[in-house]
């Protein structure tokens, strides 16, 4: 891929290598959406953080974690992946030629002044959020995503301000920031780093639901050569047990 020829005489500036960040604006059902925060209220039950009274109640670090089996969520997360599909489909992704697998999916219950602290997912190579609360404000809490690295702040940490000689503009930003909305599915690729800010509504609770994808190869037949880059398909795989292998 060529870059366009810039005008004469003037410089111009050339986004390149941009992250992926989908989002699509679902219009869930009322009655559906309720039935939903009361499952997860249930699933949650006496607990209210993780442990700490500062962090979220996250469902993956308490055996909530395969809501995809969930009656209530089953027909919810079914149709977010095929956004998830149509993300791929974008990037240009074949789909014939690997298989997408939903490894895990998990509530995220923030109570207000809670957060979820800065981390990324690398268990998983593609991450996806759905928001079952928030009005767009941000006042619950947004999601804040960091670049793997900044190259264009050209000395490392000017981005982040403090003073420094750099104005932040588009080229230099050091975070974005997406704010909750019900409906909002977002999507991006797990490497990147992000967090949750502080819930700052006093009266509301926020709600959403994580899954985490892997891309594999597809099943292969016999004789087939395994692909290069893709980790073949789990049904290849061979566990093996405590005891050695092979079994006595």
């Amino acid at each position: 891929m060529f870059l366009p020829l810039p005008s004469p005489g003037a410089l111009t500036i050339e986004p390149l290598f941009p992250v992926a960040l989908g989002q699509v604006q679902l219009h869930p059902d009322p009655l559906e959406l309720a039935g939903q925060l009361q499952a997860l209220l249930a699933l949650r039950g006496e607990a209210e953080s993780n442990p700490d009274p500062g962090c979220a109640w996250t469902g993956d670090l308490n055996g909530v974690w395969q809501l995809h089996h969930h009656a209530t969520f089953s027909p919810l997360i079914a149709e977010l992946t095929n956004h998830v599909r149509s993300y791929l489909d974008q990037l240009g992704f074949d789909p014939r030629k690997l298989t997408l697998h939903l490894q895990r999916c998990w509530p995220v219950l923030s109570e207000p002044t809670q957060v979820v602290g800065r981390h990324h997912h690398p268990n998983a190579h593609l991450s996806a959020i759905y928001y079952l609360s928030g009005d767009g404000s941000g006042r619950s809490g947004c999601l804040r995503l960091w670049p793997l690295r900044q190259v264009n702040e050209l000395v490392a940490g000017l981005g982040v301000g403090h003073g420094g000689p750099l104005t932040p503009t588009p080229w230099t930003r050091p975070w974005l920031d997406v704010a909750p909305r019900t409906g909002l599915l977002v999507v991006f690729p797990s490497c990147i780093d992000h967090a949750v800010l502080p819930n700052d509504d006093p009266d509301a609770l926020r709600c959403s639901l994580s899954l985490d994808f892997v891309l594999t190869a597809p099943p292969m037949g016999e004789g087939q050569a395994s692909p290069e880059y893709l980790a073949p398909h789990p049904s290849h795989w061979l566990a093996i047990p405590e005891d050695g292998y092979p079994p006595a």
